[in-house]
């Protein structure tokens, strides 16, 4: 099987990071390699820029991509995991959290179109023709869309649109070339792509397993402490974690009074004022530790 993932780029590392810690470690490959070899002989990394990687996937060249849902919805239709594949489509299997970006509509401040009905008989400037136009047609607008292959912002101001379609992530590029945001187009970020015909193999489900179990870990701590037998509903009552905290019987202290040793996940941010209340019970040992993957 392959995944073909983004080649350089702001999305290159934070992908083979979440191939690192989702346990398929990408073997050493020499610069401008396109494949690489994983830990799991049945896994191959395919290395290819982000704008193409959804028709890798469409055209069998790799079984599964990583890529953003702005690179894929400019390629062709995407459809969620529940949702019914036409042919060419591609499945959104799982959000993976990184690479957050909008693509929206922006015109010149104290222009001529400061609404999308201003739009009516205008000119649209975009790297993302296809995206473009579909929200056009869903808006109702009917309006010429240019395609450009970068300073998007710039067109405006050369005449060469009215308004344009963009990327932006904090919206700094924009106010520098004093573009107002109109409307939101599409919200993206790094999706996890299959085929359709790829979604049920074993083998993608085990790739998808792995990968949930590393977000699912993100934000987590591990908590191990000794407690009070005789406080231990008290210790359960501190714990905010997920499902109930796993308790094991320990050796008596020395005054012969009954100790039990209690795990739990928490999340990261309860951790602080967590630690605090647990030794207002009676907790000892605290041991707070990061958490790699978490299969819920």
């Amino acid at each position: 099987m392959r995944i073909a993932v983004p080649n350089k780029g702001r999305l290159h590392e934070p992908t083979l990071s979440l191939l690192e810690r989702a346990g398929l470690h990408v073997e050493e490959t020499a610069d401008r390699q396109l494949y690489a070899d994983t830990v799991d002989e049945d896994v191959t990394v395919l290395f290819a820029r982000a704008a193409d990687i959804p028709e890798y996937v469409r055209d069998g060249a790799a079984d599964l991509g990583v890529t953003g849902l702005d690179q894929a919805a400019e390629s062709g239709g995407v459809v969620d995991e529940a949702g019914a594949a036409a042919e060419g489509d591609l499945v959104d299997l799982l959000d993976l959290g990184y690479g957050s970006c909008r693509l929206v509509l922006a015109a010149p401040e104290d222009g001529e179109v400061s609404s999308v009905e201003d739009l009516v008989g205008k000119t649209v400037a975009t790297e993302f023709p296809n995206v473009t136009r579909g929200y056009l047609d869903r808006v109702g607008v009917d309006a010429d869309v240019v395609t450009v292959t970068g300073a998007t912002e710039l067109t405006p101001h050369v005449d060469m649109a009215d308004a344009i379609v963009d990327i932006t992530s904090t919206g700094t590029t924009l106010k520098v070339n004093r573009l107002a945001v109109i409307d939101d187009v599409l919200d993206s970020s790094v999706r996890l792509f299959a085929r359709p015909d790829v979604v049920d193999d074993p083998k993608v489900e085990q790739v998808l397993t792995a990968f949930e179990s590393v977000l699912a870990a993100d934000g987590r701590r591990y908590l191990m402490m000794n407690a009070p037998k005789a406080r231990l509903d008290e210790v359960k009552d501190v714990i905010p974690g997920l499902g109930g905290p796993t308790v094991m019987n320990v050796e008596a202290d020395a005054d012969g009074n009954g100790m039990v040793a209690v795990h739990a996940v928490v999340d990261e941010r309860d951790v602080f004022e967590t630690i605090s209340e647990l030794r207002s019970v009676g907790a000892t040992g605290i041991l707070v530790t990061e958490i790699e993957r978490l299969v819920e």
